[in-house]
């Protein structure tokens, strides 16, 4: 029995009646795999992280889908991904719909300064089109030009001819398809009316006639019978009411659907609590097209630890964001207090003129009118009122730029006190998101304790002379390298590790500056600058930021290296000069309060305390192309960066700006490399610019 690839109508109606519960959803971000499997990545107010899979190519499937089976993100993203990222950021999923019966889906997303529509072809060859709020399409992952419609950037957007429903279709409708018809009534129903082959069979079955009757041997019994069970048939998907099924033969599973079906009844099954849940385990554990089930259970038999590595650590991300968010959240509560008691005179003013004016009898209408009246002729007061919320009583005031919401009913001190209490509260919220990392900590650590005495087990396929070292491969002369790329979050900063393995990382401008001190640097990390001006803030990370704190002795070889890039990506470089000062110092000594009398730019800060200098330090970068474990474009200092790629070159200050210093890297690269289309894949003139310092550079064989 053959495993179900594609999505029917019926299904899709059941995803999308499922899916509207997510409105309102904001997108955080958009990834694309070979082209054919889109991920949306969204936050939901009382679900937290939503993610939304689209995929349309050989497999044909649309639903939410549960972190832990959510492919790792790919490389550096496509340009159609990073246009879905400019357009949906921040954006609120406003809804989903099914054109007609047919196999698409409109994602509906909405901003403040432009919606956005994603439709999803999930028949034929497969598409997913972006639209405008004008259905213009913006781009799309296939062009089509048919004679029946066009979809390609710029055009209108244009549906196929819509079909037949028939979870809709009257008893008249019904019989005049079936009177028209010149075949059986399974065949009728399967094409004239939609139903595809097993739902045309699951209703011949339910309705007790026989699948083969000709047309022109049924009769109005069996209209009326096939009626009753297209009306059974739709009624959980007009209702919403579902009771999915994954069914499996001989422990293959074989197909997913909304309801139990007849036609089944010999299949094992299990049943789910949402349609969305089904598909998505049916999905995530069906068999690669064109691999054996023998191959399949041999890649089963060791335990993905990995996998539920990835997933702790998602997990543990997700609550340092809540962590922030919290913070976030308070601080800006806490600011609307003190801006109210900053302007206690003027929201005074508001507050008192608001209920003098209730006493009287005034509605909240001509309050609001009364306040756009004397805005208009200056007010300062009425000027400052943003509007009312007459269903709570409140009034939105403007302080310095910051909406404040205040209680008619409280005086100025009352509100700003209910102000400091919600703020209170919602640091709470921290404090029990703090408890649950620690928990997340501790799954984290017993899995990669699990993952190790697994490796530590003996293997029994080696060699009887134990010798299990791989053999080394000349990947210069290697036609086909594969790419194996693993996005990392440092990777938007500078960054490179050290000889001995350590995180070293570095801001591109003031704000990674700023970040990376406050949101990145523990208390056992070093920070090392350039002593001159226009350097990167730089931390030497002694644990990964899902670890906590470690306090360890870092080699002299890595503080060395890590000085080198504070100075080489500093204006030493940019300046033409090949040495230059850093200092290190211990977090404890970095603030963001200046000196009496003092005044720090952005990305600057105040360091107290001594510093321990490296004098005379050197500048220098190398480039290079690693091709295991991973492939990907590194970059640093010689010391550190040399020994884990294939092939490199090292650069100095020169008179070559960096797009053409970059330009002529990959160049060298690319003559280096038997395949250079793994090169043009993994270390474009782009990614080989983000790892060169500012200013001009040339190689140093030239």
């Amino acid at each position: 029995m053959d495993q179900k690839r594609e999505l029917s109508s019926i299904d899709l109606a059941a995803v999308v009646a499922e899916l509207g519960t997510y409105e309102g959803a904001k997108l955080d971000k958009a990834y694309l795999y070979d082209d054919d499997l889109l991920r949306l990545k969204m936050r939901d107010f009382d679900r937290g992280r939503v993610e939304l899979i689209v995929e349309v190519g050989e497999t044909k499937r649309a639903h939410v889908s549960d972190p832990e089976n959510v492919p790792d993100a790919p490389g550096r993203p496509p340009n159609f991904a990073m246009m879905l990222r400019n357009r949906l950021s921040g954006a609120d999923f406003a809804g989903v719909e099914q054109y007609g019966f047919d196999r698409i889906l409109q994602f509906h997303f909405e901003r403040g300064d432009e919606d956005t529509t994603i439709v999803a072809e999930l028949f034929g060859q497969g598409n997913v089109a972006v639209l405008d709020e004008n259905n213009e399409v913006v781009d799309s992952l296939d062009t089509v030009r048919l004679k029946s419609r066009t979809v390609a950037p710029g055009s209108q957007y244009e549906f196929p001819d819509e079909r037949v429903n028939p979870l809709d279709v009257d008893y008249e409708t019904l019989a005049a398809h079936m009177e028209d018809s010149d075949t059986d009534l399974v065949r009728t129903l399967a094409t004239q009316l939609n139903f595809g082959g097993l739902y045309a069979e699951e209703i011949c079955t339910r309705a007790g006639v026989e699948k083969g009757t000709d047309i022109g041997d049924a009769d109005a019994d069996d209209y009326e019978a096939i009626f009753d069970a297209i009306e059974r048939l739709a009624d959980p998907v007009h209702s919403g009411e579902f009771d999915p099924r994954v069914y499996s033969k001989d422990d293959v599973l074989v197909d997913v659907t909304p309801m139990p079906l007849q036609e089944y009844d010999d299949l094992e099954s299990e049943a789910f609590d949402t349609f969305n849940e089904a598909v998505d385990y049916y999905f995530a554990n069906l068999v690669p097209e064109g691999q054996t089930e023998a191959e399949q259970s041999a890649s089963d038999q060791r335990p993905d630890f990995e996998a539920e590595i990835e997933k702790q650590k998602r997990i543990i991300e997700q609550q340092e964001q809540a962590i922030e968010g919290f913070e976030k959240e308070a601080e800006e509560v806490r600011e609307k207090a003190e801006r109210l008691y900053g302007h206690y005179g003027l929201a005074d003013d508001i507050l008192t003129t608001v209920r003098n004016a209730l006493d009287e009898g005034t509605s909240w209408e001509e309050i609001e009118a009364r306040f756009e009246e004397g805005a208009e002729q200056g007010i300062e007061a009425a000027e400052a009122v943003r509007g009312v919320t007459p269903e709570n009583g409140m009034v939105t005031v403007e302080l310095d730029g910051i909406d404040v919401p205040l209680d008619a009913e409280m005086g100025v001190e009352k509100n700003a006190d209910r102000l400091y209490t919600e703020a209170k509260r919602i640091e709470g919220k921290k404090e029990g998101a703090q408890a649950a990392i620690e928990d997340t900590r501790e799954d984290l650590a017993e899995v990669q304790q699990r993952k190790e005495e697994w490796e530590a087990q003996p293997d029994e396929t080696d060699d009887e002379d134990g010798d299990d070292e791989s053999e080394d491969v000349d990947w210069l002369s290697e036609p086909s390298i594969p790419v194996r790329k693993q996005e990392q979050w440092y990777e938007r900063f500078r960054w490179f590790r050290t000889s001995n393995g350590f995180l070293v990382i570095g801001g591109r401008n003031a704000d990674q500056n700023e970040e990376l001190v406050q949101k990145y640097m523990d208390g056992n990390d070093l920070f090392f600058h350039a002593q001159a001006h226009g350097g990167p803030v730089t931390i030497l990370k002694t644990s990964d930021p899902s670890e906590p704190s470690r306090d360890v002795d870092v080699p002299d070889a890595s503080k060395q290296e890590a000085a080198q890039f504070a100075v080489s990506y500093s204006s030493v470089w940019k300046d033409s000069r090949f040495a230059g000062d850093a200092y290190m110092v211990t977090p404890d000594q970095v603030s963001k309060t200046p000196e009496s009398g003092e005044y720090l730019e952005k990305g600057g800060f105040a360091i107290r305390g001594d510093r321990t200098y490296f004098r005379d330090v050197p500048v220098g970068v190398a480039v290079g192309i690693s091709c295991e474990p991973h492939t990907r474009v590194l970059g640093g200092p010689p010391e550190a960066v040399v020994p884990r790629v294939e092939t490199h070159v090292e650069v100095e200050p020169g008179r070559y700006a960096q797009n053409d210093i970059a330009t002529r890297i990959y160049r060298t690269f690319r003559e280096r490399f038997e395949d250079t289309s793994f090169v043009r894949k993994v270390a474009s003139a782009d990614l080989i610019q983000e790892f060169l310092p500012p200013g001009g550079s040339r190689m140093q064989e030239e």
